[in-house]
């Protein structure tokens, strides 16, 4: 993917993106560079003479849609393009990065920006070699000293350049990418190394700059790269949060009742287009029965018959999407259902379902339900999207969003005071 500009008669997917917050945040002029890339062919841009979809979020403000549109673009076939141009902030608290967002605040960042490694884990799941960004990026200053020690994280390969802040009440602009952009639209048909050189020199050179030439990210060393792999802590770890009860959807306590029954998601077996109920009953029966391998084999062949005849995106495909995350509830993976009901409200609200419609709301109930179900590490890791999820599908209950905060900042006092150095 590094030689974009080569040509193929693979099709492919461009994501662009360029987002500065309002107000003193605000450290580049982002939008400076959505023309010039505007101008440029999409053969050009995605490396590729096939069929090119090209989606352009300019200054977007909700975290849930711009993630929605990255897990899109990366669930799509052929070459992705991803093109970022923005600024990058440190939540000190978390010690994780976000891409500011056009409503982004300092003091609201964890849920008005978009964490950056929501974007590298989702553009991890595609095959080696099919994805490329490009970065024009400005870092804040606790950022510019957490990327000098860590990276930007595992994933696709980068080209670009990350700069430190500006001075006070300055802002610079994306010149790396209207640089690039130029010799995109101009120049010859080059490998993208060669353009990325070229830009990099027009932008300024490499002098207190971060300069990404094509190479995989290294890998991230902080734990929410990790948090899904690493064993459950200490039974006495978050022993101040486990001693509040969880906050049910409706902010009462859960401590002491028994959860809700569940039952295989309605949609998957009476929904128009859902999956063949002899199919959907054989792959229930066997996880029902332990046998949750087979189960798994049997929903991953049924769900890829669907992808290839229908799409990614397309109503089958998210029924199939929902059943999986009833199979990882069924095999007691509490975070990993979480995490596939989040995708498929995402997946129904994509498909332009309104937040108050049915399906949104009972997949993001059972995605808060699976997530107090979720080991304190894990349920941290996934506690920001989620609650971005409830404010935008608040559901019927009153309170299902503040609840989902209440126990997000249960949960990180008891990892800050457990956390060495703090």
């Amino acid at each position: 993917m590094g030689k974009i500009g080569e040509g193929s008669a693979v099709g492919g997917t461009v994501l662009m993106v360029a987002v500065s917050p309002a107000g003193r945040m605000r450290l580049m002029d982002a939008g400076d560079v959505l023309g010039p890339l505007a101008a440029v062919g999409t053969d050009r841009l995605a490396g590729t003479d096939g069929a090119v979809s090209v989606v352009e979020l300019a200054d977007p403000a909700d975290p849930q849609a711009v993630l929605t549109r990255v897990r899109t673009a990366a669930a799509a076939p052929g070459r992705l393009t991803v093109v970022i141009a923005g600024q990058l902030h440190l939540d000190e608290r978390q010690q994780r990065l976000h891409l500011a967002l056009a409503r982004s605040t300092p003091a609201a960042l964890r849920y008005t920006a978009l964490p950056w490694d929501w974007v590298m884990d989702a553009l991890a799941t595609r095959p080696p070699g099919a994805t490329t960004m490009v970065l024009d990026l400005v870092a804040d200053a606790a950022a510019w000293q957490r990327l000098r020690a860590g990276g930007l994280g595992t994933g696709p390969r980068l080209f670009g350049r990350v700069v430190p802040p500006p001075g006070r009440r300055r802002t610079v602009r994306p010149d790396y990418l209207m640089a690039l952009a130029t010799a995109w639209r101009t120049g010859p048909a080059i490998p993208l190394e060669a353009l990325h050189e070229q830009a990099v020199a027009e932008a300024g050179g490499r002098e207190g700059a971060l300069v990404l030439d094509g190479s995989p990210p290294a890998h991230r060393p902080d734990r929410f790269a990790t948090a899904d792999r690493q064993p459950d802590p200490s039974p006495d770890h978050y022993a101040t949060a486990r001693r509040q009860p969880d906050p049910g959807p409706d902010g009462s306590a859960t401590a002491g009742r028994q959860a809700p029954p569940h039952r295989a998601p309605a949609g998957p077996s009476t929904a128009p287009g859902g999956p063949p109920e002899a199919v959907l009953a054989e792959v229930l029966a066997a996880a029902r029965a332990g046998r949750h391998t087979e189960a798994a084999a049997l929903a991953a062949l049924a769900e890829g018959q669907v992808l290839r005849a229908d799409g990614v995106g397309s109503v089958r495909a998210t029924h199939w999407l929902e059943v999986r995350a009833e199979l990882a509830r069924l095999a007691g993976e509490a975070g990993r259902s979480c995490e596939l009901w989040m995708a498929a409200a995402d997946a129904h609200l994509a498909l332009g379902r309104p937040a108050d419609d049915e399906q949104v709301v009972a997949a993001v109930d059972r995605a808060h339900h699976q997530w107090q179900q979720t080991d304190p590490v894990r349920a941290l890791d996934l506690g920001g999207q989620l609650a971005a999820l409830r404010e935008h599908v608040p559901g019927h209950r009153p309170g299902a969003a503040a609840a989902v905060r209440a126990r997000l900042a249960t949960l990180e006092s008891a990892e800050a005071g457990h956390t060495p150095g703090r």
